[in-house]
C-alpha cells in the first residue's frame, strides 16, 4: 500500500462525524476537489480508485441524509448524487462547483481543517517520504485552488501554486510543512511514520556530510604529505638534508615515519611539542629549501 493510501485509510477510519458542521465542511472540501464533475445537468459524479476515499465520501453524505448511490466503472468507484441536494453548500454556475465567495471569512479553525481534509481526500496525494517529499492537491478551477491556499495560509501552512494548461494544483515539498499538514487534517499515525522517516533521512544526510568532509580533509592531508615526503627525499638524495637545522630534521623524519598523520598529531610527537601552524611552517620551509 502506498503512503498516500495509508493516510487516506487512516482518515477514513476517523470517527469525527458527530459534529454536523465539521461533516458539512469536509463534504465541501470533497465537492471542490478535482474529481467532482456535473453530468446530465442535474447530477454530480465523484470518481476515485480508492475504496477508502469513496467510503469516506459516502459516510459524509449519509451523515447529512443526502441520497446517493455507488457504482463501479472499470477500476473506479463512482458516487452519483443530485445537484439540488448540495446547492446550499457550494456555489454552482456554468456546470462548475465553487467554494462560496467569502465563505471562509470568520469561520472556526476546526471547520477550515475539515475543508482541507475533504479536499485532500477528494484529490490529494503524497509521495513515499523515503523517496522524496511531495504533497499535491488538484482542482478543476483556479478559484477553488486559491481558496484552499488561503485556508492553509490562515492555518500556518506554506504552499506553492502550479498552473500548467488544464492542471491546477497546490503542492508542498518541505518535510516540516508536510508533517504539519498531516497533523492538521488529523492523520496522527501518518505524522509519526513521516517524522520517523524524516529524522532517519536527516541523520543519514548528516553522517554523509561528515564522512564527505572527513574524506576531503584526509585527501588534503595525504596530498600535502606526498609533496612533503617528496621534498624530504629530494634533499636526502642531493645531500642537502644534513644541512637542515635540527628542528627541520626532526619534523622531516617524523613525516617520513608517519606519512598519513595530521599536522596537529605530528606536532605532539616532537621533543618540544608544536601546534598545527608551527608544524606547517617547518614543513613549508623544508619544501622551499628543496625547491631552491
Amino acid at each position: 500500500m502506498s503512503f498516500s493510501s495509508e493516510v487516506k485509510q487512516e482518515l477514513n477510519k476517523n470517527s469525527n462525524l458527530v459534529n454536523k458542521e465539521i461533516v458539512k465542511n469536509e463534504l465541501i472540501g470533497y465537492l471542490i476537489s478535482r474529481n467532482i464533475e456535473i453530468v446530465e445537468k442535474k447530477n454530480i459524479k465523484f470518481s476515485t480508485e480508492s475504496d477508502y476515499n469513496i467510503n469516506r465520501f459516502s459516510k459524509l453524505l449519509t451523515n447529512l441524509n443526502i441520497n446517493h448511490h455507488i457504482e463501479i466503472v472499470g477500476r473506479n468507484f463512482v458516487i452519483k448524487l443530485k445537484k439540488k441536494d448540495i446547492q446550499t453548500l457550494v456555489e454552482i454556475k456554468d456546470n462548475l462547483i465553487y467554494l462560496k465567495e467569502n465563505y471562509i471569512n470568520g469561520i472556526k479553525e476546526e471547520f477550515l481543517r475539515a475543508i482541507v481534509r475533504g479536499v485532500f481526500m477528494g484529490s490529494g496525494s503524497i509521495n513515499d517520504p523515503n523517496k522524496k517529499y511531495h504533497l499535491e492537491i488538484s482542482f478543476n478551477i483556479e478559484e477553488n485552488l486559491n481558496g484552499v491556499i488561503s485556508i492553509l495560509k490562515i492555518l500556518g501552512i506554506n504552499t506553492k501554486k502550479m498552473i500548467i494548461e488544464n492542471k491546477k494544483s497546490l503542492y508542498i515539498k518541505e518535510g516540516e510543512e508536510i508533517s504539519k499538514f498531516l497533523a492538521l487534517i488529523g492523520a496522527a499515525k501518518a505524522v509519526m511514520k513521516f517524522e520517523e522517516i524524516r529524522i532517519r533521512k536527516e541523520m543519514r544526510g548528516k553522517v554523509n556530510r561528515i564522512v564527505n568532509c572527513e574524506t576531503a580533509n584526509l585527501n588534503k592531508t595525504i596530498n600535502a604529505s606526498i609533496e612533503q615526503i617528496a621534498a624530504i627525499k629530494k634533499l636526502k638524495e642531493n645531500g642537502k638534508f644534513n644541512n637542515l637545522s635540527e628542528n627541520l630534521k626532526e619534523i622531516a623524519n617524523l613525516r617520513l615515519e608517519n606519512p598519513d598523520m595530521a599536522l596537529s598529531d605530528l606536532g605532539k610527537k616532537l621533543d618540544k611539542p608544536l601546534g598545527k601552524s608551527g608544524v606547517n611552517y617547518r614543513l613549508r620551509k623544508i619544501m622551499e629549501i628543496a625547491n631552491e
